[in-house]
C-alpha cells in the first residue's frame, strides 16, 4: 500500500525525502538551524520545491552555510554569488544571508548557542498540531508573530512571520503533517 503523504509533496525523490525525513523532524543543530534561516529567506515569493532544488548549490556557494565564513563576505563576494545559477540570484536574499550569519553569530555569543535561542519560541518542545487536512494548516501563529519580531529586533532580514513559521515547520519546532497524512500519525 502506497504511503499517503501531505497534499503539497510532488513526485520527484527529493521533495519526497525532504518531506519523510526532514519537514517537521527537530534540529538542534546549530550549523542546520542556520542553514534553514538562509534558505527559507530565499524561499520568500517563491516555492519551497524550487529552494530545496538549489540546496546543494546554496550549500556549495555559500561555504557550507558557516556562519564565521558568511559574516565575513564583502561587496565581491556578493557580486559573484549573483553569478551563481546554482542559487536564486537576488542581491536582497544573498546580502541577507551575510547579514543574518552576523546577527547569528550575537545570538550564539549571547545564549551559547542559537538553538536555545531559537526553541524558546515554542517552550523547548515540539508543538504537534492535529490538523485534518493540510488545508487547515496556518501561516502564521502567535509563536511565528513573536519570533519574527524579536529576530528583527536582532538585526535579522527575511524573518516575516510567514517565513517564521515555515522555519519552524522546517527545522521541527512545529510538526504539521496532518492526519491524512501517513507521517501525522
Amino acid at each position: 500500500m502506497a504511503c499517503r503523504r501531505c497534499a503539497w509533496v510532488n513526485e520527484d525523490p527529493l521533495y519526497i525525502d525532504y518531506h519523510d525525513h526532514e519537514w517537521g523532524v527537530p534540529v538542534h543543530d546549530d550549523r542546520l538551524l542556520f542553514e534553514m534561516l538562509v534558505l527559507e529567506g530565499a524561499q520568500a515569493g517563491l516555492s519551497w520545491y524550487t529552494v530545496l532544488k538549489k540546496r546543494e548549490g546554496y550549500r556549495q556557494a555559500f561555504d557550507g552555510f558557516d556562519p564565521h565564513i558568511i559574516a565575513s563576505y564583502d561587496e565581491a563576494k556578493v557580486e559573484a554569488l549573483m553569478l551563481n545559477e546554482g542559487i536564486i540570484r537576488n542581491r536582497l536574499k544573498i546580502q541577507s544571508a551575510i547579514t543574518n550569519a552576523r546577527s547569528f553569530l550575537k545570538v550564539c555569543e549571547e545564549y551559547g548557542s542559537f538553538d536555545k535561542y531559537i526553541w524558546q519560541f515554542v517552550g523547548y518542545q515540539p508543538i504537534r498540531n492535529r490538523w485534518a487536512t493540510i488545508r487547515e494548516v496556518p501561516a502564521t501563529t502567535p509563536e511565528s508573530d513573536a519570533m519574527s519580531k524579536a529576530l528583527k529586533k536582532r538585526g535579522f532580514k527575511f524573518v516575516g512571520s510567514t517565513i517564521c513559521y515555515a522555519y519552524m515547520q522546517a527545522c521541527g519546532m512545529v510538526n504539521d503533517h496532518p492526519l491524512d497524512c501517513d507521517f501525522g500519525n
